[in-house]
């Protein structure tokens, strides 16, 4: 019986340094490519407060190994370039508290994420084989909770500063699409007393965000970070004129189901079956606003609602 290869494999290399002049340390990147293809559009994946480039394989892999490059930049507030890197995570987030780049980690993020786009021909080349297969037109980023705010200043959203005004622009042009997953919502009222003392950048303002950008949040994500429970990470949504889909993982909490790597510990609501929905989902949405003929999300939205026993809930707009 012949054995027919449904996607390709995937090449995935690491540590690319990029240019950062500045920086405080080098800023290094992973590229997971599809071993074959051509004119293969990119999405820039930013991680979750503490973590890395070498996180997020249930995620990466899976869109690497269906036509995508990914590119995972390693921020200045991962563990693994600060004194500890065994730390636990609360430990982390108290050594983080103390750090003084605290206030201005947020637009570092951001920045690191501009060096990337500016460098994807360094990139390009630093890939055996990837060389003049790269669609730079077709630009995509995604991002996790910390990752997912990341993002989503990329896309257009703005942080309102103590007085009131609003942080400066730093939208992307060259970025055509949006994947925001467990994404902090609105700021005022919203947050918790802990949040409006420690992250004021976490105020923030969706009014601006009108890149087409897919939302992901979990019924059961609890933070202490907000006093409006679950429903703030659906904010990115409701908020946002460019947000245009929403999927909510039925009893999926921060983590929705282990996205962030196999077996972590920090995974608290572990389940295959919501990590491949996220799977599915996200590369069908990409697939057909970076290429507009494409059916693929339709097609998902279709195949998970007609589910007899739905994991998620779809909501377009």
């Amino acid at each position: 019986m012949d054995h027919i290869v449904k996607f390709p494999p995937v090449v995935s290399v690491s540590p690319i340094s990029l240019e950062a002049p500045g920086r405080d340390y080098p800023l290094q990147v992973r590229a997971s490519v599809p071993a074959y293809g051509e004119q293969l559009p990119v999405i820039v994946f930013s991680h979750g407060f503490g973590s890395s480039m070498d996180a997020y394989a249930p995620l990466v892999n899976y869109w690497a190994a269906h036509g995508f490059v990914v590119v995972q930049p390693t921020f200045l507030d991962s563990r693994t370039i600060n004194p500890d890197p065994k730390a636990k995570h609360s430990e982390a987030i108290q050594a983080y508290l103390q750090d003084p780049r605290k206030p201005m980690m947020w637009r570092y993020r951001v920045e690191d994420v501009k060096r990337v786009l500016d460098q994807l021909d360094f990139i390009e080349n630093s890939v055996p084989s990837l060389k003049g297969r790269l669609d730079q037109s077709r630009i995509a980023a995604a991002g996790h909770s910390f990752g997912a705010q990341t993002t989503a200043t990329l896309l257009g959203t703005r942080v309102i500063n103590a007085d009131g005004g609003l942080s400066e622009d730093m939208l992307d042009p060259r970025v055509k699409a949006g994947v925001l997953l467990s994404a902090g919502g609105r700021g005022g009222e919203a947050l918790s007393p802990f949040a409006n003392e420690h992250f004021p950048h976490l105020n923030q303002s969706y009014a601006q965000m009108n890149t087409p950008t897919l939302v992901v949040a979990g019924d059961q994500d609890k933070s202490p970070l907000t006093t409006m429970g679950a429903e703030w990470f659906t904010d990115a949504y409701k908020l946002s004129p460019g947000a245009n889909s929403l999927v909510t993982l039925i009893g999926g909490e921060h983590m929705l189901g282990g996205i962030s790597g196999y077996l972590v510990t920090e995974t608290t609501d572990e389940s295959p079956d919501r990590v491949e929905a996220v799977q599915q989902l996200t590369t069908a949405y990409l697939r057909s606003v970076l290429y507009h003929s494409d059916p693929a999300w339709s097609s998902a939205c279709t195949d998970f609602q007609e589910n007899p026993n739905p994991m998620v809930q779809i909501t377009s707009k």
